[in-house]
């Protein structure tokens, strides 16, 4: 009889008709490229290759643990959850963006949104991560310890209650991923796919880590003078690095085809503001990972920095709601949402070190600023189509000021920190200095990197016929809403 491996010289047989065993050989010879013993000898290596790879791996757990304890196991069960709840975050990041951008580009920007997370997690693992967490190279400025990470666990680590290296780096690649998910938002509407995304890979692998190491791997700005730097959560290290990142692309690239007219900003309406609303709903849930989750302990002052998040981000909306219908007449669904999240960046440097009165306030004014702030952006000639500089940037460095001005010590002896509740004026020079330290180094370095970027591949932005028909059909070659009329465009 014929068998499944010598019908290539026969007929083939029907897959319908193959037994159990030969039929996962019939499938693989059906594929092209795997139908010559070559291709099967290689694909033979694969189990190989894994085991070897096993083999590695169980040499490195083969390190007797004790008894896991109940802090231990509290501690990294909680910051699983706030990853997931962190990582859920791109959804409403790609919402967001997807709703207030226009219907013919929708494919576009939420594949930037989804592939850009996979990218971050990839190129973080490959070197970011080391390059964030790793051993002393230039002490204070850089940081590395070899390529990937050992995910070994120790018995100190579970003995002590610490957090295995897995769940570690898992919730730091999601910090990644949300920094490179900002600069999309800038962009919007006119980047090419293929240079976004190179972009992002240099963003996530070296100049986010780089830039994080300086506080929360022990940097120089960890110990300035007798304080520290203080970013509980990331409004300078994670936000406006990727606001700064996203605005010399923005600058570079240019505003969008009929956003000035004769030198007057033009409106260009969101597609979908149901999207963007629940994109901003989920965005306010994800922060309970983002801000309680830097806690990195299952501890008392969980909850009390969900409060505080939860105040500044009901702030936020208040004030960008009464200041948007002071200035336009009307409240701007928009600017509800813009004011959310910017209560949220406002209070991520600081939501562990503000009084509850003090997170609500700094939200507020959070939502205050981003109105100003997206108007002066458009004045500037600056196109920003979500407002993602003026909620990052812009807030994440009102967020990380406002620990200098009524911040205390909640977490330790409760003394005051801030200038305006008799802490002196060292804490706000030192969170400026912060400010302005990631704010030139993501201005230089990311100008580097879109200028090299553009040169190797022709520019950045499409073509002007590619923008006039939309970014999903000229980059994808399809439609986010197929069956339905594209009047809005």
């Amino acid at each position: 009889m014929t068998t499944a491996l010598n019908s290539l010289s026969g007929r083939r047989k029907p897959l319908q008709e193959a037994s159990l065993l030969e039929g996962p050989m019939l499938l693989l010879q059906s594929i092209r490229g795997f139908r010559t013993n070559r291709s099967l000898l290689w694909l033979a290596c694969v189990p190989v290759a894994l085991f070897g790879l096993g083999i590695f791996n169980l040499a490195a757990f083969a390190e007797e643990l004790p008894e896991l304890n109940a802090a231990f196991l509290a501690n990294n069960l909680w910051l699983l959850v706030a990853t997931i709840l962190v990582i859920f975050m791109n959804a409403g990041f790609a919402m967001v963006e997807a709703g207030m951008c226009r219907q013919k580009n929708a494919v576009n920007i939420l594949a930037k949104n989804l592939f850009v997370f996979a990218l971050a997690v990839t190129a973080y693992w490959f070197i970011g991560y080391s390059l964030m967490y790793g051993g002393s190279v230039v002490d204070g400025w850089l940081y590395f310890k070899g390529l990937f990470f050992d995910p070994a666990v120790s018995a100190e680590t579970i003995s002590e209650a610490g957090l295995v290296p897995t769940v570690d780096f898992l919730f730091q690649a999601a910090f990644a991923g949300t920094a490179a998910t900002i600069v999309s938002g800038l962009v919007a509407e006119r980047v090419k796919f293929g240079e976004f995304v190179v972009f992002a890979l240099v963003l996530t692998a070296v100049i986010y880590p780089i830039a994080g190491s300086w506080e929360w791997n022990g940097g120089w700005l960890n110990s300035v003078g007798d304080k520290e730097f203080i970013d509980f959560a990331g409004s300078s290290i994670v936000h406006s690095v990727g606001a700064w990142a996203g605005l010399v692309g923005a600058m570079l690239l240019g505003p969008r085809i009929g956003k000035y007219v004769d030198g007057r900003t033009q409106a260009i309406p969101g597609h979908n503001m149901a999207i963007a609303t629940l994109g901003a709903l989920i965005l306010w849930i994800g922060w309970y990972g983002f801000n309680p989750g830097s806690q990195l302990a299952m501890d008392q002052w969980v909850p009390y920095v969900a409060v505080t998040t939860t105040l500044a981000a009901a702030g936020g909306a208040i004030g960008a709601t009464v200041i948007s219908t002071m200035t336009s007449g009307k409240p701007d669904l928009t600017m509800i949402i813009n004011g959310i999240l910017a209560g949220l960046v406002s209070i991520t440097a600081g939501c562990g070190n503000l009084t509850l009165v003090g997170s609500w306030v700094a939200g507020l004014i959070g939502g205050v600023i981003v109105v100003f702030s997206v108007s002066a952006l458009d004045s500037a000639g600056i196109d920003d189509p979500v407002g993602a500089f003026s909620v990052h940037g812009v807030c994440g460095v009102w967020g990380t000021l406002v620990v200098g001005l009524w911040g205390f010590d909640i977490q330790g002896d409760g003394s005051p920190l801030g200038l305006l509740v008799g802490g002196g004026i060292e804490q706000l020079g030192i969170q400026a200095l912060g400010c302005a330290a990631y704010a030139i180094w993501a201005l230089v370095t990311c100008w580097i990197a879109w200028s090299i970027i553009g040169g190797l591949f022709g520019g950045i932005r499409v073509t002007e016929e590619e923008e006039t028909m939309g970014l999903d059909i000229g980059e994808h070659g399809m439609e986010a809403y197929p069956d339905f009329a594209s009047s809005g465009n």
